[in-house]
């Protein structure tokens, strides 16, 4: 899906968007842009994509899906700069367009490791830019990331999510065979993980990340108790909203709190449940987050984590480095490997993963999904305030993580933990 008019119907807002409001321009930029050019031109030569330089200009490329260049200087200078956040934020100013957005982004992602040359992918480290101390995901901090994020508006994301307000990825049928309905495939991720973590009548479960409540309401009706905490505060509001609509009040508390935090208190439960939060952690941050968990959970507890992931030699290359999602999506983020969660179990903790499930194409279709209803949501968007910019930076969102799971560059998966020691 593509936006219209292809581009935005005014430049950025200069107090809203201050920093895609001024081209890069100065001496380093006499150098760096043409550099990117180049760079930019021979990796497209080599890959299944059509992309126009200017309009009406000669097309490079392979063949396959397209992209307009509108604004090559303003383009190249963007990347000649920022990089990939540059050629981010080229978008978001209307530099260039994709009318299949997902499918040119998914070409790119299959071929993320080698787009730059490998004599060149060595100096990464000295042109990367560096997250902002402000990202950092301490406990001060980590707050005001969420915040960023999940307290944009709660009815935003009722706008696009299905009527579970789930916010993760969905686990359609095997196969993903149709008909592909995402509100039950969210309850299919949400029972199963309850499944493997044994949750039952009298289960005293934590949940790490409540979002809007779904898991926890699904647990209560299983019978179980639920202290399920966030650092989102529209998150939270709504959640105990749809907790008290859904009459399990006296079975479910939501609190607004910090992981790192559970270790002061003496209470243990049978099951730890966490979908899709480890992301925001941190990864200096991980072995606290599981220390925790180990600490609090029970005897015979069973821990179920639903998480992203990427390869752990892409992990390794891009740790420590600043991209376009941290910048406007997801500030101190950082996606682990799975061989980094049972490296940091191992070494921190005496839980160990003895159960995984992948379904990263699942989440492909979930996210193709979220962006189809948001597209069509358009004019409710803007009727909230939001600006034509923020639509084309969320669409750039969406279909950029779409293309991180079509192309396998990105997996999902539920893995379990437990105590080996005393599953015997």
């Amino acid at each position: 899906m593509t936006l219209t008019p292809a581009r935005p119907t005014a430049p950025p807002a200069a107090d809203t968007w201050p920093g895609l409001t001024l081209v890069p321009s100065g001496t380093r930029n006499v150098v760096a842009a043409p550099v990117a050019r180049a760079l930019f031109t021979a990796a497209v030569k080599r890959l299944d994509v059509t992309v126009h330089i200017g309009d009406g200009g000669p097309a490079l490329g392979r063949g396959g899906p397209e992209m307009t260049v509108h604004r090559p200087d303003e383009m190249f200078a963007r990347i000649g700069r920022d990089g990939l956040i540059g050629f981010g934020e080229a978008f978001l100013t209307g530099a260039w367009d994709a009318p299949d957005l997902a499918g040119f982004l998914t070409v790119l992602a299959e071929r993320m490791a080698t787009l730059v040359p490998e004599p060149l992918q060595k100096l990464r480290k000295l042109v990367s830019l560096r997250p902002p101390s402000k990202h950092r995901p301490t406990e001060d901090n980590s707050q005001d990331n969420i915040a960023h994020h999940y307290d944009l508006s709660n009815e935003l994301f009722a706008l696009f999510l299905d009527p579970t307000m789930s916010y993760s990825s969905g686990l359609f049928e095997p196969g993903l065979r149709a008909p592909l309905d995402l509100a039950e495939a969210q309850e299919r991720k949400i029972e199963r993980l309850l499944d493997c973590t044994g949750v039952t009548a009298g289960s005293r479960v934590l949940e790490i990340g409540t979002g809007w409540g779904e898991l926890a309401i699904r647990a209560a009706r299983r019978g179980a108790h639920v202290t399920s905490i966030t650092l989102s505060v529209e998150q939270q509001q709504l959640a105990r909203d749809r907790v008290t609509a859904a009459g399990f009040s006296d079975q479910v508390s939501v609190e607004l709190r910090d992981y790192r935090t559970l270790g002061q208190s003496p209470e243990q439960f049978d099951a730890v449940v966490s979908v899709e939060m480890i992301e925001a952690v941190g990864a200096e941050f991980w072995p606290s987050y599981f220390s925790t968990i180990d600490q609090v959970l029970a005897p015979g507890g069973r821990v179920g984590i639903q998480a992203i992931t990427m390869p752990h030699d892409r992990m390794l290359a891009t740790q420590g480095s600043y991209t376009w999602i941290n910048k406007y999506i997801f500030p101190g983020g950082f996606l682990p490997s799975v061989d980094a969660i049972e490296d940091v179990t191992r070494t921190h903790t005496s839980l160990r993963v003895t159960d995984r499930l992948s379904f990263g194409k699942h989440y492909a279709e979930t996210l193709r999904q979220w962006d189809d209803s948001f597209m069509g949501a358009v004019e409710k968007v803007h009727a909230l305030g939001f600006d034509e910019t923020f639509v084309r930076m969320w669409h750039f969102y969406l279909e950029y993580s779409r293309a991180g799971f079509a192309s396998g560059y990105l997996d999902v998966a539920q893995l379990i933990l437990t105590r080996p020691e005393e599953q015997s």
